[in-house]
């Protein structure tokens, strides 16, 4: 099959969603692989490198999801996937009236005509592209350390629209030594939410 037919897919799965404005809802999760910034602090590292293996035809990824028949929201993360074509995928997954999620980098474009929520979780070594801050819905911040809160301001800043949700979230090897520092720092700018991985504490994919 034509390779444009087709995507590099590192774990698919049905479950709940642990982070953000959405937490707590079941959604299926489909995983890009790739990514073309590489943190030191990714929890999803197996992600990053593409084998052959790892195509999979879009009527096979459809169908993995339909299989599991209460999914009314797909969420496509990565990696990176706007690393690629999502087009052919999405218009095939909103026919069947799914509700569309992409959690991306914004260093790629995304063409969110069919895209129904759009997170965006900014990295400092390649920041989101200009056009992608107007299309935003969510702004996920990771905080490792208090320099990242100048940088969360930062992007911020760029945002056009006022029903943007803006979230810090805990890099989760630090978790309990930077939620104090979260926790101080939202109740004097309340403009920010906090947003925790609660699916791993409960030890869900």
């Amino acid at each position: 099959m034509n390779k444009k037919n087709q995507y590099p897919i590192t774990e698919s799965f049905y479950s709940i969603q642990g982070e953000g404005h959405y937490y707590g809802i079941a959604a299926y999760f489909i995983r890009f692989g790739g990514c073309n910034i590489k943190c030191d602090w990714c929890d999803t590292k197996e992600s990053w490198n593409i084998k052959k293996k790892d195509f999979v035809p879009i009527h096979k990824i459809i169908a993995n999801v339909n299989n599991n028949h209460t999914v009314r929201t797909v969420i496509i993360t990565g990696g990176e996937p706007t690393m690629w074509n999502l087009s052919p995928l999405i218009k095939e997954l909103k026919k069947k009236g799914y509700r569309i999620h992409i959690e991306t980098s914004g260093s790629y474009p995304i063409k969110e005509k069919y895209v129904d929520w759009i997170t965006i979780s900014p990295k400092k070594i390649k920041l989101p592209i200009p056009e992608n801050y107007k299309k935003i819905n969510e702004l996920k911040i990771v905080i490792s350390d208090e320099n990242d809160f100048s940088f969360a301001e930062e992007q911020a800043t760029y945002i056009e629209s006022p029903n943007c949700f803006l979230f810090l979230q805990p890099e989760w090897n630090k978790t309990f030594r930077i939620i104090p520092e979260i926790i101080s720092y939202i109740k004097k700018n309340p403009k920010w939410r906090i947003s925790f991985q609660i699916h791993k504490m409960l030890n869900l994919p």
